[in-house]
């Protein structure tokens, strides 16, 4: 199970889990050639890391490559059972990483893509949020349409302005 070899501080407050993972943040695929990509927002402790890696590492009979994309940096705490309110906060239990959509959490190369696929839809049995499975050439398509997307977006901007034209969020300002 991994924890935090030593932290500045023991306990943090819980937080906000805003945005996206974009691809600086842990978003493309890094190392392998398939991937378990988060859809939604939430936090994975460090068991559930360890149960989903087993589960895939078993199916694959210990072939190919997995790289854990995700580390659990965040303490939570618990108070004990029939404890009264007050008397600060509880003392930590578990660790969990913070997770957000389009977060790579793992990577697999060195297996055919059926088999790496199957790994992967096992590994998300053990998490608690929802996951889609990538490979490289999904995640360049998906790259190409949203460049394609901005691209366009932007010639229809400077179309509206060489007529002459105002957009919707200039006529608001």
């Amino acid at each position: 199970m991994q924890i935090p070899k030593r932290v500045a501080w023991r306990k943090q407050q819980k937080g906000k889990n805003r945005g996206r993972a974009e691809a600086g943040s842990g978003g493309l695929l890094h190392f392998g050639e398939f991937g378990l990509q988060a859809a939604e927002c939430g936090r994975i402790t460090a068991k559930q890391i360890e149960a989903a890696r087993v589960a895939m590492t078993r199916h694959v009979k210990r072939g190919g490559n997995i790289w854990v994309r995700i580390f659990p940096h965040k303490p939570i705490t618990k108070k004990a059972a029939e404890t009264r309110m007050g008397s600060g906060k509880g003392n930590v239990e578990e660790w969990a990483a913070m997770i957000k959509p389009g977060r790579i959490v793992f990577e697999m190369a060195g297996v055919p893509q059926v088999e790496a696929f199957e790994a992967l839809r096992l590994a998300s049995h053990k998490l608690p949020l929802k996951f889609k499975m990538i490979n490289k050439k999904m995640e360049s398509d998906s790259i190409a349409k949203k460049t394609a997307a901005s691209v366009a977006r932007i010639a229809l901007k400077a179309a509206d302005k060489k007529a002459g034209k105002t957009t919707v969020r200039q006529a608001v300002k």
